[in-house]
């Protein structure tokens, strides 16, 4: 047993010490211009994940989700975020494709993320992401209304969905 407890243990640092100098002898692949591996690609998503769920409180959105709240949120998605997450049609996202990893397109994937979560990534964003820590200039009211639209996306009365998609008079 004891022979199995040290080999065990010398099994798991040889194995941290390669993952270590992989990475640290520059052997990990950063370039933009090609598509992350599948092996990133299955560590990252679920990380990024499970620490919005740990790390967002599930407080209840403070701003109610009226027809004026969503139209809000609405206009401010599709003035500062569509460029990257899409429009209404899927795979509109202007420059999703230039972005590793890729954000998310929700018209056609959802969120997948409550509505306080969603607002917790807009205010504190994703390291490595490319999504930006809004709350440094947005105030709390916008990024609630963001959330709100976000989560009823696919679903909007069609009033509020007019409105959004309606020119903005300047």
């Amino acid at each position: 047993m004891k022979n199995f407890i040290l080999g065990s243990l010398f099994t798991l640092f040889t194995l941290s010490l390669a993952g270590f100098s992989y990475l640290r002898l520059g052997f990990a692949e950063v370039r933009a211009d090609i598509p992350i591996s599948r092996w990133e690609a299955s560590l990252l998503a679920p990380a990024v994940h499970a620490s919005v769920r740990r790390h967002a409180p599930e407080i209840p959105n403070p701003f109610p989700a009226t027809n004026e709240n969503l139209i809000a949120g609405g206009k401010i998605y599709f003035t500062e975020c569509s460029g990257c997450h899409g429009d209404f049609e899927p795979g509109k996202g202007g420059s999703a494709n230039a972005l590793v990893p890729s954000p998310p397109q929700f018209s056609s994937v959802g969120t997948g993320y409550t509505e306080a979560q969603l607002f917790w990534i807009a205010k504190h964003g994703i390291r490595h992401s490319g999504m930006f820590v809004n709350g440094r200039w947005d105030s709390d009211e916008r990024l609630w209304q963001v959330a709100a639209f976000l989560k009823r996306m696919n679903s909007l009365p069609p009033a509020v969905r007019e409105a959004v998609l309606a020119p903005t008079p300047k």
